[in-house]
């Protein structure tokens, strides 16, 4: 079994992945076994970051790495909070305060157009040096609702809502969620990907 660290600090995203990875025969384990701080995410774009995560993590470890960057992109906002979205209302902010920031500003958006995506990219690493990481994207479509509903998953879950399943992310199983979402879309094409490679 080959074991992978996950450059990520985020429970929630290691349970998700873990999940949908399951089947394989990969060992997942996170940075913080090795004592990996968080990357400093300086990069302009969801690859840039992911990139930076998975080198950092990689080089730390001395194993292959996984690093995901993900984020919400609302239309009416010109795709904020995007890269963003974890720090959307400051540094040391929780989920809940991200959610009330973006709440208060689309107060007033009408409900056609609070569009919005959840982007995922995934990038793997063979090791810190890898000149060709293997760099997967999956996107989720959906509307922010104007207050939240549902207390499954994590971030911004409980006020997106997927007009196909009728309910939040938030609302959803955690099955259902692992094979539609933006991640289980981006992490279906990455071991397709790496199976390729």
């Amino acid at each position: 079994m080959s074991k992978i660290v996950l450059a990520s600090s985020n429970q929630g995203k290691l349970r998700e992945i873990q999940q949908v990875l399951a089947h394989l025969d990969m060992q997942l384990v996170p940075q913080s076994e090795f004592d990996v701080s968080d990357a400093d995410e300086t990069g302009l774009s969801f690859v840039e970051n992911a990139i930076i995560k998975a080198r950092h993590a990689a080089a730390i470890s001395g194993l292959p790495a996984l690093a995901d960057d993900s984020g919400l992109e609302v239309d009416a906002l010109q795709g904020r909070p995007g890269i963003y979205s974890s720090r959307f209302a400051g540094d040391k902010a929780t989920d809940g305060d991200n959610i009330q920031k973006l709440l208060t500003e689309l107060e007033g958006v009408e409900s056609q157009h609070r569009s919005a995506r959840f982007q995922c990219v995934l990038v793997f690493m063979r090791h810190a040096e890898d000149p060709s990481p293997v760099i997967a994207q999956g996107s989720w479509e959906g509307f922010i609702l104007e207050e939240q509903r549902g207390h499954n998953g994590f971030g911004y879950d409980p006020v997106f809502y997927i007009p196909e399943h009728q309910r939040t992310s938030a609302e959803l199983d955690a099955e259902i969620k692992n094979q539609h979402s933006h991640r289980a879309r981006a992490l279906e094409k990455l071991v397709d990907l790496m199976g390729r490679s």
